[in-house]
């Protein structure tokens, strides 16, 4: 495999680790698939902050396979993992009842009522798998399940068997003394941190291994009778590999044959170490939980070594946030998945927040009133690049989010501006004719002859509208004029409304009645109408608040509502007319 390097003046950060993932890959394996990695467990919704564990390495293959080469982008799901707990928010799901399956593989307990999957893992990774292929994210799935069921890391068990003494030493080097009063604070914060990203990134439990009577055993065996991990190796003999356990919830105890058991699977801290070598994996991110001392990612790159494996080179990835909300994590319930983000932003949006952005930078994702401004940028950012007047980095962040090496995504044919196609939704309510009306408007001289020119984007819009706008925040139309107010209004009040009234024909167009709405404050001071900020002293931003915020009242009776210009289209030039007293 040769090396291709990125000989670019201005690189982004993912051009810089294909790179660094490309040379890495041959100095391990000349002339090897490259190989990277993400883990996750379907222990609950698997969240936004999660996707980041894929994002980063599926930009990362993405350039790779750019460049001509082979690469392979594995996500093991981690539905071996143990049930650590009733996730929140779950529809249908009764917690007492579910908390029975506590301590089974994620596998062997049943999916939420009503769902069409036959377990709790298959029900929260089909939804993932469908956000992934809208995101046009390649990759090769591995059920953990169907690998130690089948036997297929056998060798790589007996082997951490054998060598349970050394792994203990290394484990041992992190552990903290316990105090009488139980595990040290710092220690404790490393521990909750892991299970924290364990919700994500494949870490079940933040136990290390079984120390019964048989010592340290870093291999816990599920429950032959109640399918539960509650179990301590008794005794092992390495000659014979004959195991015997028991289980501490039903009492259950069994001897087995280590070497053609498959019912059980190593602890965190050595499975993970154990697939880098199995894998050949080069390059895997890890949260930042998985990098404080004593944790699994630093733990595992000693214990790689006894398998004879190098631990992946790979970023420590920063949180994602949700505009409003705290930290995400899969087990407290209610936050957002890439299906839900999908449902109100276009994929190519998506991609984008993670690919401009590196890895250790946090941003957030936006539900709220925020992500009109993201739309915004993101169309600026789409001009600049048609015009070639954008940044290296920004075009590099553009192109890894309109399409991979294996295709473009699917682009809506006329991207009218998300917040104007957010306000047409609002104001008509599902009526998809007027919504067309409104939108026909924008520009008279190309104006859109069907809603699907506007879609995916439309409907994304309609459904931000429907199910991220509060009910008091929704826009509805006046039927009647305010008499009371019209007839209250100072001259200077009227004077701007007959100006309005007086344009609206001559202006009736997303621009021409942007240039109104703006210019008769400034016209009524002795201004021309297209005059700039710069020539204008600034009581005339309050001029324009003051008018606006009168429009709106005889609108839509609030002080604010969409942007007056789409709210104007929206309504209509004759019931406009009426609402402002014609």
């Amino acid at each position: 495999m040769p090396i291709v390097a990125q000989s670019t003046e201005t690189t982004d950060w993912v051009s810089r680790f294909a790179d660094e993932v490309i040379e890495e890959s041959e100095r391990r394996a000349p002339g090897k698939t490259v190989v990277v990695a993400s883990g996750l467990s379907p222990s609950g919704p698997i969240h936004l902050g999660n996707l980041r564990e894929v994002m980063t390495p599926h930009l990362v293959a993405d350039e790779i396979r750019r460049r001509g080469l082979q690469v392979r982008h594995l996500i093991s799901w981690d539905d071996y993992d143990r049930y650590r707990k009733v996730p929140e928010g779950i529809p249908g799901v009764d917690k007492p009842t579910y908390e029975q399956h506590i301590g089974k593989p994620l596998t062997s307990v049943p999916a939420p009522p009503g769902s069409a999957y036959p377990n709790w893992a298959e029900h929260f990774k089909a939804a993932m798998v469908e956000a992934l292929a809208e995101l046009g994210v390649e990759f090769d799935g591995i059920s953990q399940t169907a690998q130690y069921t089948s036997g297929v890391y056998r060798e790589q068990i007996l082997h951490a068997v054998r060598h349970r003494a050394d792994i203990d030493a290394i484990l041992d080097q992190y552990r903290t003394k316990k105090a009488p009063q139980g595990k040290k604070p710092q220690q404790k914060a490393v521990d909750e941190a892991e299970l924290e990203a364990a919700e994500g990134s494949g870490a079940a439990s933040e136990d290390d291994g079984s120390s019964g009577s048989a010592g340290y055993f870093p291999y816990k065996p599920y429950c032959g009778n109640c399918e539960k991990d509650l179990t301590t190796v008794v005794s092992y003999v390495d000659d014979t590999t004959e195991l015997s356990y028991t289980c501490t919830a039903c009492g259950f105890a069994e001897t087995v044959r280590l070497n053609e058991f498959n019912r059980g699977k190593l602890v965190w801290k050595v499975d993970w170490p154990m697939r880098w070598a199995y894998e050949g994996v080069v390059f895997e991110p890890s949260g930042v939980d998985h990098s404080s001392p004593g944790s699994s990612f630093q733990v595992g790159g000693q214990i790689v070594g006894i398998f004879g494996g190098k631990q992946p080179i790979g970023p420590m990835y920063a949180f994602v946030g949700i505009s409003g909300m705290a930290k995400m994590s899969s087990s407290k319930g209610g936050v957002p998945t890439p299906s839900d983000a999908l449902k109100i932003m276009e994929p190519q949006l998506l991609r984008w927040l993670y690919a401009r952005r590196r890895p250790n930078q946090s941003f957030k994702i936006a539900f709220d009133q925020e992500i009109q401004r993201l739309y915004d940028e993101w169309d600026k950012l789409d001009g600049k690049v048609a015009d070639g007047s954008a940044l290296p980095a920004d075009v590099a962040a553009h192109a890894r989010a309109v399409g991979t090496a294996a295709r473009e995504l699917p682009r809506t044919p006329r991207p009218l501006p998300y917040r104007t196609l957010a306000a047409a939704a609002d104001i008509t309510a599902g009526h998809q004719d007027q919504a067309l009306r409104i939108l026909s408007e924008l520009d008279p001289q190309n104006p859109l002859g069907s809603l699907d020119e506007a879609r995916p984007r439309y409907d994304k819009a309609e459904a931000w509208i429907n199910t991220q706008v509060p009910a008091d925040q929704r826009t509805v139309v006046r039927t009647e004029p305010d008499a009371e107010l019209l007839k209250s209004l100072d001259e200077a009040s009227q004077q701007s409304l007959r100006l309005l009234l007086d344009g609206l024909a001559d202006h009736w167009s997303l621009d021409g009645l942007t240039h109104l709405v703006y210019g008769v404050p400034k016209v009524q001071a002795g201004f021309p109408a297209d005059a700039t900020p710069k020539d204008l002293p600034p009581e005339i931003k309050t001029a324009q608040r003051t008018f606006f915020a009168l429009l709106y009242h005889l609108l839509v009776s609030r002080d604010t509502g969409p942007r007056l210009p789409t709210l104007l289209l929206a309504v209509g030039q004759e019931r406009v007319r009426a609402l402002l007293g014609e």
